[in-house]
């Protein structure tokens, strides 16, 4: 069965938006990063209209650990060698603006999303002792607001450790729906149930035909769409697992976050651990389920739990050289590349565009920049541009027979020259669609463990049934009526 995650509780209702609308500015997107960039403009004064395809929270930010961190996926090391030492110290500082930033709309706009500040400690892998130790030499050359130190005592079979200073986490859904509460009180406009279908710098199209006309359009859904592979291949798609596991003692509330790849990262929420990592690129791993599983291995040996209670997963989108694109990108203004720290990028980046469209001064507009191509780490790049590329040829391979499908499981179906997405439901009937991505054409995969059908060439997901549940893609996979497979 598809999977829900811990945050997970009645999502907001706002209507659909059923006629044209004219504002200064539009926002497309109702998680972390619309609403955040929302939130910004509607109370510096701007008349704002949100549009969401589902509900509120229905995308990735629900689906997240909810940690509020400096702590990058990239080593701040590798951060240097990429973007040099002064763009670094930016981003560094754009993410500790972030952590303060999200706390003072929580006590400016009073809302009750369990904001905390706690410490975070980058743990060492085994045999990665040095490594921390050069990451710490960096952090020390740069300024920054972290230390070496031990570990919390209940946190077993971990060296030496980073320790940022001042982290934070919340809960993800209730901080996004104060959001929404706050920016109707500021005069903004929230429509959901409103894909959108075309823009452009000064107009959107949705789905049913209804316009909004503005001065400024903003597109923070995650993947961007309709953007004619802009972003397509230099973001790398990513699903990333979580879980959570009953305590079984109190313990002193911090984050952690391990050196290995994929590495693994830990937050406490009241008498649970939510533990997350083992990413693999989207649509690859034939057995997706086993990552929770070695999950629940690693955190049984380093934490005091028991069982399992939820599992859920999530996805990311990656950049080559570790920072998020965002602000204004031609006519209209992105957020997306969030690169595993989707709270904190969607925050910078709302602030980014915030002043942008305000015309102030921001000093990390050039180091966001969403035009530029990545800095560094080229061959990573080339190398992910390559998998989505060898993805195309996905078509020419050998496919399951329609009779090896078992009830509630899919797969790829061959008949003649034409490859279906075939699902089998609980009852044994056939529902298939066509196995092509309606992105760009790639062939879709089983994802058992969500039950999705996802595209590893750059991320797009579609329901057992095909409508579309992530970008890229904006169309569903073609229905097939009456399949004649078996």
């Amino acid at each position: 069965m598809p999977t829900y995650s811990h945050w997970m509780m009645d999502l907001p209702e706002h209507p659909e938006l059923t006629q044209d609308l004219i504002a200064d500015a539009v926002v497309v997107g109702g998680g972390i990063a619309g609403l955040s960039t929302a939130y910004q403009l509607a109370s510096s004064g701007l008349k704002v209209v949100v549009l969401e395809r589902d509900k509120i929270g229905a995308g990735e930010t629900t689906r997240s650990s909810a940690q509020v961190t400096s702590s990058l996926d990239f080593f701040y090391k590798e951060l240097v060698s990429i973007h040099g030492r002064e763009t670094t110290k930016l981003i560094y500082q754009s993410h500790e603006a972030a952590i303060d930033e999200i706390e003072r709309i929580c006590k400016t706009e009073n809302l009750d999303c369990g904001f905390i500040r706690l410490p975070g400690y980058l743990v060492p892998a085994p045999g990665d002792e040095a490594n921390i130790q050069e990451e710490a030499s960096v952090h020390r050359g740069l300024g920054f607001n972290t230390e070496l130190a031990d570990p919390p005592a209940y946190a077993k079979g971990f060296g030496q450790s980073i320790r940022y200073n001042h982290q934070g986490q919340i809960h993800p859904l209730k901080y996004i729906i104060g959001l929404t509460r706050a920016i109707e009180q500021h005069g903004g406009a929230i429509h959901c149930s409103s894909p959108v279908m075309s823009y452009a710098g000064d107009h959107v199209v949705l789905e049913n035909g209804k316009t909004v006309h503005a001065k400024h359009v903003v597109i923070a859904t995650n993947a961007v769409v309709s953007e004619r592979g802009k972003y397509s291949f230099r973001l790398a798609p990513y699903r990333t697992y979580i879980l959570t596991l009953k305590l079984t003692e109190q313990i002193e509330p911090a984050l952690f976050y391990d050196t290995s790849d994929p590495y693994f990262y830990v937050r406490p929420d009241g008498d649970v651990l939510l533990v997350g990592g083992a990413d693999h690129r989207v649509g690859e791993p034939e057995y997706p389920e086993q990552r929770w599983q070695d999950i629940e291995d690693w955190t049984k040996a380093h934490f005091p739990v028991a069982e399992r209670i939820d599992t859920w997963s999530g996805q990311v989108f990656n950049s080559a050289d570790g920072i998020a694109f965002l602000g204004k990108a031609g006519e209209v203004y992105v957020i997306t590349g969030d690169t595993g720290n989707g709270l904190t990028h969607s925050t910078i980046g709302s602030m980014i565009i915030r002043d942008q469209i305000l015309g102030k001064e921001n000093p990390w507009v050039e180091v966001y920049d969403p035009n530029r191509m990545p800095r560094g780490n080229y061959t990573e790049w080339v190398s992910e541009a390559g998998r989505s590329i060898m993805h195309l040829f996905d078509w020419f391979r050998s496919a399951e027979m329609v009779q090896n499908i078992q009830p509630g499981q899919g797969n790829i179906v061959r008949k003649g020259m034409s490859k279906y997405a075939v699902y089998r439901d609980e009852q044994g009937e056939l529902h298939a669609c066509s196995a092509m991505c309606t992105h760009m054409g790639c062939e879709v995969a089983w994802n058992s463990a969500e039950q999705t059908w996802d595209c590893p060439c750059h991320g797009s997901r579609f329901s057992k049934e095909g409508t579309v549940l992530t970008g890229p893609a904006r169309a569903p996979l073609a229905k097939i009526e009456n399949p004649e497979l078996e």
